[in-house]
């Protein structure tokens, strides 16, 4: 199982928020590459982006910011947040981004995602499901669509996607474990990489996630706040 350290960017800064609201915010460095070499120092072997300011305004205004990070670590970047257009895609990957995660646009024009895949390849494309309760959040998750995670996912992998970053909304920033049986759900129903996100507090954590056969785990929190050591995760669960 891959571990997806995650840096997440508002107004250049890295920042961690909880159940994603934007004005419950703690800064953790002015400088979100200086995060991304600490993790790579540490063994990482993927670095997870998500750009809050896109996300919300669709807008990138933090490209700089993500530019730096990866031309800091000499390993892949994952990143996501205010993906709108195809543009929006060639620009991230021309700065060396490896895989774009496409979340809003999945829910709001699916097509868009057809057409991405059939461009970049399904190892360049992953889409990003936020869900609570099931139902999944668009929007900088400011707003709850009518449409199911799991139908979502079924209607990606019919487009050619591979891989998912599942997220549960209410756990994120909570360090109070991941939505593991709803996680498991939806792995068993569709057979995709389904990364789990949201929430992952402990070692424990990462052992249950790994127990469902999730491709991957994102740990934000519990690495800024120190109950997950990096080094030692990623010695348990990767090599």
């Amino acid at each position: 199982m891959r571990l997806y350290p995650a840096i997440d960017i508002k107004n250049g800064k890295c920042v961690r928020l909880k159940q994603g609201k934007f004005n419950e915010q703690t800064v953790y460095s002015n400088d979100p590459y200086t995060i991304a070499e600490k993790w790579a120092s540490n063994g990482a072997s993927y670095i997870h982006v998500v750009d809050l300011d896109g996300a919300l305004d669709g807008n990138w205004t933090n490209k700089e910011a993500i530019k730096k990070i990866v031309d800091s670590v000499h390993i892949p970047v994952q990143t996501g947040g205010g993906i709108r257009s195809i543009r929006d895609i060639e620009e991230r990957l021309d700065v060396g981004i490896t895989r774009v995660i496409i979340g809003t646009l999945a829910v709001k024009n699916p097509s868009f995602v057809k057409d991405a895949v059939k461009k970049f390849g399904k190892e360049r494309i992953v889409v990003g499901i936020d869900a609570k309760d099931g139902m999944v959040a668009i929007n900088g998750w400011e707003k709850l669509s009518v449409v199911s995670a799991l139908d979502l996912c079924k209607q990606m992998k019919g487009y050619g996607v591979k891989t998912i970053v599942y997220t549960d909304i209410s756990k994120d920033g909570m360090l109070i474990g991941p939505n593991v049986d709803y996680t498991k759900y939806l792995i068993d129903e569709t057979g995709l990489d389904i990364i789990a996100s949201g929430g992952v507090s402990s070692i424990k954590d990462l052992k249950d996630v790994e127990k469902i056969n999730a491709e991957g785990a994102i740990i934000g929190k519990a690495l800024y706040t120190n109950k997950i050591d990096l080094k030692e995760a990623i010695s348990l669960f990767e090599n």
